[in-house]
């Protein structure tokens, strides 16, 4: 087991930045796929973007390429999600999760989660 605790969030007008940060503990972080999921009220879990083990792979949901990046650093047992050129409907509980498994867009792949932070977007 991983424990996974996210910070950063908060409000931010359209067109401003955040990141995000998801800090692990417990077994050896290297051997997880990491992923950033979010949900808005009312809406389905939806994937946000992932990254591999070592961090050589990474992977966005159309929604956010060209203004999200995710990036890992083993030595600090990290995950980061930077956010820019933000919108609206960015707006979310974002969430951290990590797997054993491949990199995956799938919520039900991940079976470590973290508490959730809240992203809100002004317009």
């Amino acid at each position: 087991q991983v424990h996974l605790v996210e910070s950063g969030g908060g409000l931010v007008q359209a067109g401003g930045s955040l990141r995000l940060s998801c800090a692990a503990s417990g077994r050896t972080f290297s051997s997880y796929a990491m992923a950033w999921f979010r949900q808005a009220p009312g809406e389905e879990r939806e994937f946000v973007a992932g990254i591999s083990q070592s961090g050589s792979t990474t992977s966005l949901a159309n929604s956010v390429k060209g203004r999200f990046t995710i990036a890992r650093d083993n030595a600090k047992n990290t995950v980061y999600l930077q956010m820019n050129s933000m919108k609206p409907e960015d707006t979310a509980v974002y969430y951290c999760a990590a797997t054993t498994l491949h990199l995956s867009a799938l919520h039900y792949e991940y079976r470590n989660w973290g508490q959730g932070t809240q992203v809100t977007v002004s317009s």
